[in-house]
Parts: structure tokens; sequence; C-alpha cells
């Protein structure tokens, strides 16, 4: 077990460094918040560089970090913890972990997301994915850091239950989807386009949600099998991307 009490500490400075992608991406770390998120990662063989708590922590989350061995453990100040997480008041138990390979093959249930930019709607859609039974989720260029700290804390987890594909080129990977006979269907409000609930069910599908802003891009509608939309009985333009997704995502 490790113990740190100097905030001026290198350790301390290098690991605040990964609240940056570009660090990151160097060092192929990042940091994972909370005792839920800290526990799915022990209980789903999660690569974890270290577990960092506090003297109160270690009482607290006693029976999650008797799961850690003792070369894992660092122990730190309150304040030094504070310096490491992102959150006004965290709790006392974080994790580093190495970035997991991504494994590059096609699922049988998709979600694609094509630059969805806002890090609570992806942690939001990839767990409502996780539990909907989707298998996969496929990140387009663009899209926000998978890795950043919010998306981490909005996965809750199913970052460790579900296979995640990052920095895919679109137009490429539809092609090969549909060499495969999975069905792919974007979201996109245009006459062209049908209710989602009058799409045949079937088993293999790829889902793409688009920008916040713009929705799926013009580039990406032009390759796919399906457009649809969701009917609504209100006012409202528009539903929120991860609403949206879920709801087409339970219909599958």
């Amino acid at each position: 077990m490790k113990r740190i009490e100097s905030l001026t500490n290198q350790w301390v400075k290098e690991t605040k460094k990964l609240h940056k992608k570009k660090y990151r991406d160097i060092t192929n770390q990042y940091i994972l918040e909370g005792e839920h998120s800290v526990q799915e990662a022990l209980e789903n063989n999660g690569l974890i560089d270290c577990v960092i708590t506090t003297d109160d922590g270690l009482l607290k989350y006693k029976s999650i970090l008797s799961k850690v061995s003792e070369e894992q453990l660092v122990v730190v100040t309150d304040g030094i913890l504070k310096q490491l997480s992102e959150l006004p008041t965290p709790q006392e138990i974080i994790a580093i972990m190495k970035k997991s390979e991504e494994l590059t093959g096609f699922g049988e249930k998709i979600l694609v997301l094509d630059h969805v930019q806002d890090p609570g709607n992806v942690g939001t859609m990839i767990r409502t994915a996780d539990a909907a039974g989707f298998d996969q989720v496929i990140l387009s260029e663009g899209c926000v850091d998978v890795y950043q700290s919010k998306v981490q804390r909005a996965l809750q987890g199913s970052q460790f239950h579900v296979s995640i594909v990052t920095n895919v080129a679109l137009d490429k990977w539809i092609e090969q989807a549909k060499m495969r006979h999975i069905l792919t269907v974007a979201t996109a409000l245009d006459d062209t386009a049908m209710s989602f609930k009058e799409l045949q069910l079937t088993e293999s599908i790829a889902i793409i949600m688009g920008n916040e802003g713009q929705g799926v891009s013009s580039d990406v509608l032009l390759h796919v099998d399906k457009k649809v939309y969701i009917p609504m009985k209100g006012q409202a333009e528009s539903l929120n991307v991860a609403v949206a997704a879920g709801i087409v995502m339970f219909h599958f």
C-alpha cells in the first residue's frame, strides 16, 4: 500500500493530467470515480492500475477494497482526493484504469453514435444500450471522448458490459455492416422516413443516432438501409437524443 500526503507529489501531478484527453491518449489511462463504477470494474475484470482512497475510505469501502491487491492501493489525504476528482464533493474512491483494447468485430444489436458531443448523452445512451440488451456501441469520429470523466460517471459501469469502438469512419463501417446482413437504421426527420413502429423486427440491427443539433449527418443517411422517426403527440419539436435512442432500442 502506498501513502501520499503531499499535494506537490509528482505522482499526484501526473495523475491530475488525466483530466485532459491529450494525456489520456499518451498514457492509455483514464480516471474512474465512485463506489459503483469501481465495484463494476473490479467485478468485470476491468484493467485497474490502482485504486485511490482516504483513511476514512479504507473503512467505508472495506468490502470493495478487499478485492484490491496491496500493490494497487493508494491512500491519500482529503485534499489530494479533491485534486484528483472533478466532482465538488467526491466519493472517497477513485480508480486509475488502463483503456481496454477495442474489439473491432460486429455485434448483433448495435448502437451507433454519429458526432454526439454531450458527455451525459453519450454515457446515458451506452448505459441504455446495455439495459436494452445491445452488445456493441460504435462512436464515430467527432464524438466526445468516451474516457472523459462525465461520460464515465453517466455509464455507471456499463462500459464493462458492452463492446465500445471509437473513432470509426461511419460510411465505411455501414457498408461493412450491410455485407454482414446487419440492418442499418438511422433516425431522421424527412419525408422518406417511416415510423419506427412500422419497421419489421430483425435479428441483427444497427441503430444510428445523430448529433444533438444536426441529427444524423447527410453522408451517413445516404448509406443506411432505412430511416425512421418517432411519432410525437405533443407540441415539442424533437426529443433529447438519449431519450429517443432509448425508445428505439427498447422497441427492438
